[in-house]
C-alpha cells in the first residue's frame, strides 16, 4: 500500500478537529513516539503527526479524514508494549489516547467499571480496594499500562493461571472503526450471544480493526487472604515438573505459578543485593493461593508446600505478610532490569506451550543458548505454560552479529515452541516484532482467513498496518 504525506493542509485539518494543543508535530516532542519498550535504535519509526484527541467523535473525525486521504494511523496507549504495536512503521498519524483517561461511572449494583482507554489500569484497583473490589484481568506492568492497550493487546499477567487474562472481564467496548463509524459492543451484561462476537475480536486485535475509546469492565471481590511460597528446587527440571503436579494432584488452582531459573534468580538477586539462599537453588518457584477464609487459604499453602517437598524440593519459604511477600515478589519483578544491567541489547520473549510441555521445552532452550553463544535466562507464568525465555547479547559480540543471532534464535525459539504445540506469544502481542514469524505459528489458510477479516473492517488498511502481518 502506498500511503499520503501528511502535508501542512493535513495539518490544518487537524487542528481544526482538535485544537492546536492537541496537534504535535516538532520533532523533539514526537520522538517519544516513535517506540514502545523495544530498543528504539532497531525498531523506532518517527511519525509525521501526533494528536491528542479528547473525545470518540474527535478520533472519528481524524480516522475519516485519513481513511479519504489514504495516511496510515497508529492507536497508541501508554507506550510500554513490547512487540512495537504502537510504532507507526509507516509514518503517519499517531492518535495517542493519553487525554481519555477519565473513569466515567462505577456501578457497584452491577459491579462494573467504565473506563476511557487512557486510565492507568493500576488507577482501577486503588479506586475500588476499599469497596473489597478488584479489575482482575490485570498484567505485570499495571503501574505504567492503559487499559485501552490491556485491550488491544489481551494483556495478560501472573494471576492469569486463577482469574485468566484481559477479554474475559471486557463486557462492553465503545470503538471508532477504521471508516470512522461510533461503534457500541457488548454492555453491562455478562451474557450477550447476538451475532457474532464482534468485541472480542476487537479484544488482542492490536490496534488494527479500530480504536478502543470506552470500555466496561466487570470487577471482582478481592479475597481477603493470599500467602506465597518461595520454593526451591536443585534444578530446572525438578521445578518445571512440578507445575502439572500442583495444578492435577491437589485440587488446588493457585494464583499464580511463577518460575524462575537459576540464571534469573541470581542475576536478580544480585541486582537487588537480596539475601535470600538463592545460590543453592537450580530454579525456584513461586506459588501464591488467596481466598477469602483464612484456614482455607493456609491449608492450600501447605498441601502445596508438602507436594512440592514431597518431589524433591530443597526448601519452601512461607510468605504469609506484606513485607515478606513484597521481599520475594521484587526478585520476580526485577529480572528484566536486571539483565538490562547485564546487557542493553536482548529480546524478551513471551512464548507459550501446554503445561505439560513444559519440561520438554528446557533443554530446547539450552542448546540453541549453546549454539549462539547466548544467555537465555527463563522465567515467567508456568501455572499457565507462558514463559519468558530472554535472549541477553553477549558483551563479546558486534551488534551487527547481534542482530543475525537473534533473528537465527528466535526462528528456532518459536519453532521449537510451536512442535511442543505451542505458539510464538502468550500476552506481548505480534506486533512488527513477531510479524515475519507469524507462518510458524499460524496456518497459510488461518492467516489469509485474518488478511479477509481486516479488509473487511479496513479496506484500505490504514489502521495500523504493518502489524501481525502484511496485506499484500
Amino acid at each position: 500500500m502506498k500511503y499520503n504525506p501528511v502535508t501542512n493542509k493535513i495539518i490544518a485539518k487537524l487542528v481544526k478537529i482538535v485544537d492546536s494543543k492537541n496537534v504535535l508535530t516538532d520533532k523533539e516532542k514526537i520522538e517519544a513516539y516513535s517506540h514502545d519498550e523495544m530498543p528504539r535504535e532497531q525498531y523506532a519509526h518517527m511519525p509525521e503527526a501526533v494528536v491528542t484527541p479528547e473525545t470518540a467523535e474527535e478520533i472519528a473525525e481524524i480516522v475519516k479524514l485519513a481513511n479519504k486521504e489514504l495516511i496510515p494511523v497508529t492507536p497508541r496507549g501508554a507506550g510500554s508494549g513490547l512487540s512495537g504495536g504502537a510504532i507507526p512503521v509507516f509514518g503517519g498519524i499517531v492518535i495517542s489516547v493519553e487525554k481519555m483517561n477519565k473513569i466515567l461511572e462505577i456501578d457497584y449494583e452491577n459491579m462494573v467499571m467504565v473506563l476511557e482507554p487512557g486510565v492507568v489500569t493500576n488507577d482501577v484497583n486503588e479506586l475500588i480496594a476499599e469497596r473489597n473490589l478488584f479489575y482482575a484481568g490485570y498484567p505485570m506492568s499495571l503501574e505504567t499500562c492503559f487499559i485501552g492497550g490491556n485491550v488491544a493487546e489481551n494483556a495478560g499477567g501472573g494471576k492469569a493461571i486463577k482469574y485468566g487474562v484481559t477479554g474475559r472481564y471486557i463486557l462492553g467496548l465503545e470503538i471508532v472503526t477504521p471508516a470512522g463509524e461510533i461503534i457500541q459492543l457488548g454492555g453491562k451484561l455478562v451474557k450477550d450471544v447476538v451475532g457474532y462476537n464482534i468485541k472480542q475480536l476487537i479484544v488482542g486485535s492490536e490496534g488494527t480493526l479500530g480504536i478502543v475509546t470506552k470500555v466496561i469492565v466487570k470487577l471482582s471481590p478481592l479475597p481477603k487472604y493470599k500467602v506465597d511460597l518461595l520454593v526451591l528446587f536443585k534444578d530446572v527440571k525438578s521445578a518445571i515438573s512440578m507445575v502439572p503436579q500442583i495444578l492435577t494432584k491437589t485440587g488446588i488452582t493457585p494464583t499464580s505459578i511463577e518460575f524462575m531459573d537459576k540464571l534469573s534468580v541470581q542475576t536478580s538477586c544480585r541486582y537487588l543485593n537480596e539475601h535470600l539462599p538463592y545460590q543453592k537453588a537450580g530454579a525456584m518457584l513461586l506459588i501464591e493461593v488467596d481466598g477469602n477464609r483464612e484456614d482455607h487459604v493456609s491449608d492450600d499453602a501447605e498441601t502445596i508446600g508438602e507436594l512440592c517437598l514431597k518431589n524433591g524440593a530443597i526448601e519452601v519459604y512461607v510468605a504469609d505478610n506484606y513485607t515478606t511477600q513484597e521481599r520475594i515478589w521484587s526478585v520476580r519483578r526485577n529480572i528484566a532490569e536486571a539483565f538490562k544491567v547485564v546487557s542493553p541489547h536482548q529480546s524478551l520473549e513471551d512464548i507459550v506451550v501446554p503445561i505439560a510441555c513444559i519440561p520438554d521445552l528446557m533443554p530446547e532452550l539450552a542448546l540453541i543458548s549453546k549454539k549462539y553463544d547466548i544467555q537465555i535466562p527463563c522465567y515467567g507464568h508456568a501455572g499457565d505454560g507462558n514463559l519468558h525465555a530472554t535472549l541477553v547479547k553477549n558483551p563479546r559480540s558486534t551488534m551487527k552479529e547481534w542482530y543475525e543471532i537473534e533473528a537465527k534464535s528466535l526462528k528456532e525459539l518459536y519453532e521449537s515452541a510451536r512442535e511442543l504445540g505451542g505458539t510464538i506469544s502468550g500476552e506481548h502481542g505480534i506486533g512488527s516484532k513477531r510479524k515475519d514469524f507469524m507462518e510458524i505459528a499460524v496456518s497459510k489458510n488461518e492467516l489469509d482467513l485474518m488478511r479477509r477479516i481486516k479488509k473487511a473492517f479496513d479496506p484500505n488498511d490504514i489502521m495500523n498496518p504493518g502489524k501481525i502481518f502484511d496485506m499484500e
